[in-house]
């Protein structure tokens, strides 16, 4: 991965804020670091700020206080530089169904310049692993949500992305593709890259991470190694007895 630099974090978000139109404070002065090789989980309830988060870090959504940086670089000052290095994924993409799969993921290759022949052979390993193979000739129209889902995070590893954004992954997949999407992530993190993600599967979470934070109402509420923060308790447990403590 070019122009990698390994002194700072692949994720870096200080003192971000977002506020929405009519003073609605979706999150407030979060700092967190993502190193190479972490899973990131990203906790809370609904609406806690953890969409917003990860919109803002995609580029997608615009801020007025904090910075952001990928490898080193502003998302706000450099936006393609950091856009070509991550993927981004949301809880209900939207692909575009006038196009078969194989189209779909061609483009997607098109757009971060993967080599043919890479690409060929990633499409045809994740599509086997994911069960796709058999419909990647036919109209996305024609895909079952599971089949749109599991043909988003083939195109979201494709170009093997630095850093990966993931939102809800695993709502809505089978078993099998769970543990698929599991062992890519770690596959991907073995070689460098970072992956932040939010969920409210804690279970999950917890044999997954090995770094998360739990987000309420916009504030960071704790952050550290998943070891160091459950001890002998499930993530559960911990998380509970957190937000509880917040309300005191």
């Amino acid at each position: 991965m070019e122009d990698m630099k390994m002194d700072v974090p692949v994720l870096s978000i200080r003192n971000f804020s977002k506020t929405y139109r009519g003073g609605k404070r979706a999150v407030a002065d979060l700092s967190l670091d993502i190193c190479a090789g972490d899973i990131f989980g990203f906790i809370g309830h609904n609406g806690a700020g953890k969409t917003t988060t990860l919109k803002a870090v995609s580029g997608i959504l615009d801020f007025e206080a904090g910075e952001i940086w990928i490898d080193g670089h502003s998302i706000q000052e450099e936006p393609m530089w950091c856009k070509e290095r991550m993927a981004y994924l949301p809880d209900n993409p939207d692909l575009y169904e006038y196009l078969t799969g194989i189209q779909y993921l061609n483009f997607i290759g098109d757009v971060y310049r993967v080599p043919g022949k890479v690409r060929t052979e990633r499409i045809g390993e994740l599509s086997e692993q994911f069960g796709i193979t058999r419909s990647l000739g036919d109209l996305i129209s024609t895909y079952s949500h599971g089949m749109k889902q599991k043909l988003a995070l083939i195109s979201a590893f494709l170009h093997k992305p630095r850093l990966l954004l993931l939102d809800e992954p695993f709502v809505g997949l089978d078993p099998e593709a769970s543990v698929v999407l599991k062992e890519n992530m770690h596959a991907l993190c073995r070689e460098g890259s970072a992956i932040f993600f939010s969920t409210h599967v804690l279970e999950v979470a917890q044999k997954l991470c090995n770094k998360i934070a739990i987000i309420k109402e916009g504030r960071l509420v704790t952050q550290g190694g998943m070891e160091a923060l459950t001890g002998t308790r499930s993530l559960e447990e911990v998380f509970m007895e957190v937000v509880r403590n917040e309300k005191e």
